[in-house]
């Protein structure tokens, strides 16, 4: 099964570098649309502070994905892990490819718990239910990530939209020249959300990662390795400059017209959700936090400008990518199984 770990690992890799023009492309939709920066530099800047995100984040979140899946080490649980790594790496491509934001996130959850449950049943899932009803009331596992995508969904949509009221307020008597130091705010907004992306988005790799050499028996323990956080932060960075425009078109133009205080409004929110994900350990999507935060922002400035079925057409994507990414992964690990002898 050694040959499996390490296409595994290469197929994580993979998964890291579509990443980089999925969810790090959407980092500077709002900040190259609103003319804050030109589309290399703003791009540039963003895959600079990934590749810093993926080297100084921490590990909460890759623990909180890797305990989502409870079978034997082994063979079972290497074919688990690719299945849901092929499923979640073509569902990247195919809705990148269409400019379609969907979450690589949820595509990874969803192609996790697919496996686990077409190899050991429903049980074999960290489903959270009966830890959040328990006496401790913990919050942990699928629930755990439901939760966060659902508040992040609210508090993405209602805090820009309370942040963008507030700072027209501030600004209302503002000569056309504040721009400027808005435009150089956004700089630091941008990198900001940036670095907070990458920090939590490298983190679901490098925990799968952590799981295979624990199963194939390349270590002991589902620690994340050095060089494994130098390879993602570089690919990571090599993803964001090499893609990402079609998505960057949706979110930075198609849904209103954007200007640099609409963008700051939103970068800044979106980088202290992303923050405090991270901290917490939840894996969420940047997508999702970026998309809400631009509606709320278009909302508050204007809401008959605001183009709503293409925010629609990106919420209906990220409820499908759980359901669907289950379906995909669990026909591919009882296709893979019988063929790899498990």
């Amino acid at each position: 099964m050694l040959g499996l770990a390490i296409l595994t690992i290469l197929l994580a890799f993979a998964f890291t570098f579509t990443n980089g023009f999925q969810d790090a492309s959407s980092i500077a939709a709002t900040f190259i649309a609103s003319r804050s920066a030109t589309p290399k530099t703003g791009m540039l800047l963003v895959a600079a502070m990934s590749f810093f995100g993926v080297l100084l984040g921490g590990s909460a979140v890759a623990f909180t994905l890797a305990g989502l899946v409870t079978v034997s080490s082994g063979p079972q649980e290497l074919i688990i892990i690719f299945a849901a790594m092929v499923t979640a790496t073509v569902w990247n491509i195919v809705t990148g490819r269409i400019g379609l934001p969907a979450s690589s996130t949820h595509s990874l959850v969803g192609g996790l718990a697919g496996a686990g449950i077409a190899a050991a049943g429903t049980g074999s899932i960290l489903w959270g239910a009966e830890e959040l009803l328990g006496p401790a009331h913990e919050l942990t596992g699928i629930t755990k990530i439901l939760f966060f995508f659902i508040i992040s969904l609210v508090i993405g949509f209602a805090g820009s939209f309370l942040m963008h009221r507030a700072t027209g307020i501030l600004l209302r008597n503002a000569r056309r020249t504040a721009n400027r130091s808005i435009i150089a705010l956004n700089w630091c907004a941008a990198a900001l959300m940036a670095f907070f992306n990458a920090a939590n988005d490298s983190q679901k790799q490098l925990g799968l990662i952590a799981m295979v050499l624990v199963s194939s028996g390349l270590a002991l323990t589902p620690e994340v390795p050095l060089w494994a956080r130098l390879v993602s932060a570089v690919l990571l960075a090599l993803g964001t400059v090499s893609g990402g425009w079609r998505i960057m078109h949706t979110l930075g133009r198609r849904i209103f017209r954007i200007e640099p205080i609409h963008s700051f409004d939103s970068q800044v929110f979106s980088a202290s959700s992303l923050a405090l994900s991270t901290i917490a350990g939840a894996p969420v999507s940047s997508t999702q936090v970026i998309t809400m935060s631009v509606l709320g922002v278009g909302a508050a400035d204007n809401p008959r400008k605001v183009t709503w079925d293409v925010g629609w057409h990106i919420l209906t994507a990220m409820l499908v990518t759980i359901p669907a990414t289950m379906i995909i992964a669990g026909f591919l690990f009882v296709i893979l199984s019988p063929l790899l002898g498990v």
